[in-house]
């Protein structure tokens, strides 16, 4: 069984491993031991933590395989973004160009530097290993996130994005960013990539042009992949598009990758789903229940999975004893579950 829960000191050696698979562009996850264990630390202070707001809390969680005991994929939340470091984005609009006395109207794409997703919850860190990339895995790994925040949502905005990746290829390069590296960095994209995930991002201050850039004055493949995400980040953002996530026309500085944001309480898992309280029924046959996404109730002992319900009425639900254990279970806890397929609304 795939089960999600919190990260541990003992889980390095898979979150290293981890940072290295997941690839150039995957700015959440460096390759750098120092921070990979402050991540750890953070988050064992998150699920140890108790606030009455969100705050700066760092939740970071792991997949494992309960048969092999081995982590195969990450996913995390930060309560909020750009509190304590900058949060930069741009903004792609519209500036008009018009003579009425010449009969000249032109309307112009500009990409203008921001800080506007400042103070908003972002889940981020979404890494699942090709081995384990079948059946509800991926889905799983996305939507807990949800179900999470639900269950406690004082912990967060009202508000939660996603930046998502954008194009770059097998060596890291990204036109977009060449486009600014060739006018005003002087930094490859690896480069300025890493030190933003390592946390140094003054440079970024200090070099970002500061006024609007004309989108028609970038190189033709630039302007391409403005709002476009990397191949193998498509599967994610059509699970996010069909939470209700969708881009306002924010990209990111180095890759021009989409982010996606929503009104946590219009997103489509947290909207379906149910709390109910729990009754173990070690002999409950589950060969023809439906598949849920199961969340406990809990934050530090926090466990998520899929698994198969019998719905008794509003307020209860049958498991067995192995979904019982998984979720670490007594008679009467409460379980968040939202159905494996989304109603269409």
């Amino acid at each position: 069984m795939l089960i999600i829960r919190p990260i541990t000191d003992s889980d390095y050696p898979s979150l290293f491993q981890i940072a290295k698979d997941s690839g150039i562009g995957f700015t959440s996850l460096p390759v750098n031991e120092a921070l990979l264990r402050k991540k750890i630390d953070a988050a064992k202070n998150a699920f140890s933590s108790n606030p009455s707001q969100a705050g700066q809390e760092s939740y970071f969680f792991v997949m494992e395989d309960t048969e092999t005991g081995k982590v195969v994929g990450t996913s995390g939340i930060e309560a909020t973004v750009g509190t304590q470091d900058a949060f930069y984005h741009y903004h792609l609009g519209t500036v008009v160009h018009a003579s009425r006395e010449l009969n000249v109207h032109n309307s112009v794409e500009i990409l203008t530097f921001c800080n506007d997703y400042t103070g908003v919850s972002e889940i981020c860190s979404l890494f699942l290993q090709e081995e384990a990339r079948n059946g509800l895995a991926g889905r799983l790994l996305s939507k807990f996130r949800f179900l999470f925040m639900a269950q406690h949502p004082h912990r967060f905005s009202d508000r939660v994005i996603a930046e998502m990746r954008g194009i770059s290829d097998e060596n890291g390069r990204s036109a977009f960013w060449e486009w600014l590296e060739a006018h005003f960095f002087s930094v490859d994209f690896p480069t300025a990539d890493y030190l933003t995930g390592i946390g140094s991002k003054v440079f970024i201050a200090e070099l970002m042009p500061k006024y609007p850039i004309y989108v028609n004055l970038l190189s033709k493949e630039a302007q391409a992949s403005i709002g476009k995400v990397h191949e193998k980040t498509r599967p994610a953002l059509r699970l996010l598009e069909q939470e209700g996530f969708k881009c306002r026309g924010y990209v990111d500085i180095f890759d021009a990758g989409p982010t996606v944001e929503a009104d946590i309480d219009q997103i489509a898992t947290i909207r379906q789903s149910h709390e109910a309280n729990v009754q173990i029924s070690p002999m409950l046959d589950t060969d023809s229940l439906d598949d849920y996404f199961v969340i406990n109730a809990k934050v530090h002992d926090f466990r998520a999975c899929v698994a198969q319900l019998r719905l008794i009425d509003d307020n209860t639900v049958l498991v067995n004893q192995e979904v019982a254990d998984a979720l670490m279970l007594q008679n009467g806890d409460t379980v968040r579950f939202s159905h494996s397929r989304l109603k269409q609304c």
